[in-house]
């Protein structure tokens, strides 16, 4: 029978949830945006991650679901100013 990594990986990503995920991917978006020199394409990416961490579901979001919800407002905040102070 042949060795299938399936539950080491289940095993590894049973401490994550939703909230961590896209914290993570958040964090690589913005990584990947960043050498576009825009600011403008910065602020974008930042409000809809930040209507995804509002509108994605309480029970998804793990024990303090509380958290994710105030970095969502605060990136629903920070982005429209950032795009208008944006010149590109």
């Amino acid at each position: 029978m042949a060795f299938t990594p399936l539950p080491l990986v289940d095993d590894f990503l049973a401490n994550y949830h939703v909230g961590h995920a896209l914290l993570v991917l958040f964090a690589l978006s913005i990584v990947g945006t960043i050498p576009l020199g825009s600011r403008k394409i910065v602020s974008i990416n930042s409000l809809l991650f930040g209507l995804l961490f509002l509108v994605t579901p309480v029970s998804e979001l793990g024990g303090d679901p509380f958290t994710y919800r105030f970095i969502g407002i605060a990136l629903l905040v920070v982005a429209p100013i950032l795009y208008t102070t944006a010149r590109e």
